[in-house]
């Protein structure tokens, strides 16, 4: 594993441990580490600037999310998600955003409508710094208010056990040439029918969206293993 965290910089109240996390979470989902890297807790304590301890905890905290798994007597490693992963992972996420981009254009208020236009600018800001790590940020965000307008809460309930996984494939398939523009595309047509209380149509740019981002997200890991 070559260098590649940054030093943790200790200005917030969180706790340490979950700041640790954070920051190898984000280097796992934009890419910094690749599937089946393996990860070296000394190295990343020292990276961090911090001791064995809260990287220790990080690690244990992001092998329940499914980031890592740790295997015995050989150590902890990126999680490989398979195919087959992949494929129901967006089978239940395109029904879940499918449904709620669908009430969200009957439900959603005012000021929901204009954060959702507010981020798209946000967006498209850092995909002109080329700054992935705040566009995936955004775009979570983006997708949070689309649930919240859905006035439905066993629905965010459910999408947000499904989060981490998510976030993970979503910065994969951004990292694709081209992408960045496209996902902000297909965005405002989600925003613009939601805006028209067109709830079929916004049902409709969401299917778009989400088979798009998984088309995407397989030809990467396709062309991620011709040249392996």
């Amino acid at each position: 594993m070559n260098r590649h965290l940054t030093p943790i910089k200790l200005d917030t109240y969180k706790p340490l441990r979950d700041l640790v996390s954070e920051h190898i979470r984000q280097a796992i989902i934009s890419g910094v580490f690749n599937p089946g890297e393996r990860l070296m807790e000394i190295q990343l304590a020292e990276e961090m600037g911090v001791s064995r301890t809260p990287v220790r905890e990080a690690i244990r905290k992001l092998e329940l999310e499914g980031l890592v798994v740790m295997i015995p007597r050989r150590g902890t490693y990126v999680a490989d998600i398979s195919i087959k992963d992949i494929n129901e992972v967006y089978e239940v996420r395109t029904a879940l955003d499918i449904l709620a981009a669908g009430l969200a254009a009957e439900r959603i208020n005012e000021d929901e409508l204009e954060a959702m236009q507010r981020l798209l600018v946000e967006i498209g800001q850092y995909i002109d710094e080329g700054n992935i790590e705040k566009i995936v940020e955004i775009d979570s965000a983006f997708h949070d208010i689309l649930y919240q307008a859905s006035r439905n809460e066993r629905l965010v309930n459910i999408i947000s056990n499904l989060r981490e996984q998510i976030t993970s494939l979503r910065g994969r398939s951004m990292m694709y040439p081209g992408r960045l523009a496209k996902t902000l595309e297909e965005h405002r047509a989600i925003v613009d029918s939601i805006a028209q209380r067109d709830a079929e149509k916004a049902q409709r740019a969401v299917r778009i969206h989400m088979e798009n981002a998984e088309r995407t997200l397989l030809k990467a890991i396709e062309e991620e293993s011709e040249t392996e």
